[in-house]
């Protein structure tokens, strides 16, 4: 079977297995053709405390008309953090006009965790993935960002199925097809609901949470579930498999001594190879 390619626009640290760094081999090793497009270069993870960041939509700006002359299509874009309200336009816009080409858009609004939102992260970039996620065919947020995008209080302590099926809806409102709300709590379980468009239907997975804090986790699910989505598989069964992936990935690397740095992805891809 032809492989399906895929673009992750989205930052690239220096330092840590986080955003394209971490999804990147998981898509190769997959077997996907991965292309990329960083949004913001950043010296290492956030969770250090101290960093450097630099925001590159100039250089976005420039890629895409050499793009479209050179005739360049991909299957699917999958994007991350977006560094500016001004790069989401110009982001959203080509993602536009590729999606009408056939192209899937799958958005992962990167802001926050645990009722708040990353250090560097403003108002701003709630707007921005605003934006993005008008173009989306699918979006990944945890219940934290999905809060943010959709100004709902956030309940830390749990929420009841139908206010998480409600949550979901509002999503939809900002114009995606399909969505998925990770790291929230249901009546007291700690589970992941989604709703499919192409089935019309709501659908909600619990999980056993593992007590400690990777950066990067939820791009390894992103792209544990993009792959098997664009191998065709049902986006219920697509995010299953990523949860129990990401669980044995968390699992053997939870006594490692710096977690900062995020889950040494490369080391641990065998871990991967029985989801397909």
């Amino acid at each position: 079977m032809q492989k399906k390619q895929i673009l992750l626009i989205n930052d690239l640290a220096g330092y840590g297995k986080v955003a394209t760094a971490a999804m990147l081999p998981i898509l190769s090793y997959m077997g996907h053709p991965v292309y990329n497009l960083p949004t913001a270069l950043v010296s290492n993870t956030l969770d250090y405390g101290k960093f450097n960041i630099l925001d590159t939509t100039d250089y976005i700006k420039g890629v895409f008309p050499v793009w479209k002359q050179l005739g360049f299509r991909f299957d699917a874009i999958a994007t991350g953090f977006i560094a500016s309200v001004r790069q989401a336009e110009i982001i959203s816009e080509y993602c536009r006009e590729q999606a009408n080409n056939g192209t899937l858009i799958f958005v992962d609004p990167i802001m926050g965790d645990e009722g708040k939102l990353y250090n560097g992260v403003t108002m701003e970039t709630v707007k921005s993935m605003r934006e993005m996620i008008r173009v989306a065919h699918l979006i990944v947020p945890n219940y934290t960002e999905a809060c943010f995008l959709t100004d709902t209080t956030h309940h830390a302590e749990s929420v009841t199925r139908d206010e998480a099926y409600e949550l979901l809806d509002k999503l939809r409102k900002l114009g995606t097809k399909s969505a998925l709300i990770s790291s929230m709590k249901v009546d007291g379980q700690c589970a992941v609901v989604g709703y499919d468009h192409s089935k019309d239907e709501y659908f909600l997975l619990p999980y056993t949470e593992i007590p400690v804090h990777f950066p990067g986790t939820g791009d390894m699910f992103s792209a544990i579930l993009y792959a098997h989505l664009l191998d065709g598989e049902p986006m219920r069964l697509s995010t299953r498999i990523a949860m129990d992936v990401l669980y044995r990935l968390i699992e053997v690397n939870k006594d490692n001594s710096d977690k900062n740095r995020g889950v040494p992805v490369e080391n641990w891809l065998h871990l991967i190879r029985a989801s397909f």
